[in-house]
């Protein structure tokens, strides 16, 4: 037997075992910690997954999941495959009944849904998971979590890596600025009334990750903000939120036509921006392309202009 023919026999027996292993059943992740602090078993690896947030609907697909996905959100629109699955209603208005008849083995819920969602599906039987990051390093977290209990550790794993060269491309930059080098960013998540993003959420660990400092940080969370705060307290740029629901950029014409908000610095000096609420609300993979995004509006002599 000839040299090639023993290599080609050796690569075409290489080939058959790493098929026959991928074919073997995977083992099932067992008992996990939940966003919640939740105990959760999973017996095992789920076939049919029902998504009740916008942000795990992407990082599911993100993980090459889409044929297991058997149901989302009316508010699941990304990315286009999602707009497809089954609907088992809004965010924070769940049809029980609905998510029941698709026959999940496992249900993505989020932090909105542990009072009253979470109780009902367990109490029927389905295994449920939330994942509840509030930071960008908690979405990486979230990701590997959702690998681990769908037997895509493989995937998420080199999802995080890429997300994770990302957001060190932006970070190693911004936290070698001083305080008086990092402007005051005032983001708004609605107008009427005026709606702001202080600390615990997501939006707030974006803003400071792109080397700003929110004008914000001593509020709580998604909350309301006086329009005579933020005059007093001057914001260098201002980043608006638009695309939500019936507002579209609703929020934009008002912060560009207020006469009481012309003379502070973002005005003066036309840096008021616009960002796509899902990119910047969503915890998902595609919240790094909006910490690009404010790292481009915060910082353009770092990163470029947005074009």
């Amino acid at each position: 037997m000839s040299k090639y023919i023993r290599h080609r026999l050796y690569i075409t027996m290489m080939l058959l075992v790493l098929v026959l292993l991928s074919c073997i059943p995977q083992p099932p992740p067992g008992n996990i910690v939940d966003g919640l602090g939740r105990q959760v078993m999973i017996s095992a690896v789920p076939q049919r997954i029902v998504s009740l947030a916008p942000s795990n609907t992407e990082i599911l697909f993100a993980l090459g999941l889409a044929d297991k996905v058997v149901g989302v959100t009316e508010y699941c629109n990304y990315p286009e495959a999602a707009k497809t699955k089954p609907k088992v209603g809004g965010f924070s208005t769940v049809d029980i009944e609905k998510v029941v008849s698709l026959r999940p083995d496992l249900v993505l819920a989020t932090r909105i849904h542990d009072k009253t969602i979470i109780p009902s599906l367990e109490n029927l039987g389905i295994t449920v998971v939330a994942l509840t990051p509030k930071s960008l390093n908690e979405v990486l977290e979230s990701i590997k979590l959702a690998g681990k209990i769908t037997g895509q550790d493989k995937e998420a794993s080199e999802l995080v890596k890429d997300l994770s060269t990302r957001i060190t491309a932006i970070v190693d930059e911004t936290q070698k600025l001083a305080p008086d080098q990092r402007p005051r960013v005032f983001y708004v998540t609605w107008h009427d009334p005026l709606m702001t993003a202080g600390t615990g959420t997501l939006s707030n660990d974006v803003i400071s990750q792109a080397g700003g400092q929110n004008i914000a940080s001593d509020i709580s969370g998604d909350k309301t903000i006086d329009l005579e705060t933020v005059i007093s307290r001057d914001p260098e740029v201002i980043i608006v939120s638009v695309g939500m629901g019936t507002g579209e950029d609703s929020p934009w014409q008002y912060i560009k036509s207020e006469p009481r908000l012309k003379n502070t610095q973002a005005l003066l000096t036309d840096r008021v921006y616009k960002i796509d609420g899902d990119l910047i609300h969503r915890p998902g993979p595609r919240i790094v392309e909006a910490l690009e995004q404010m790292a481009q509006f915060i910082h353009p002599e770092l990163f470029g202009q947005i074009k």
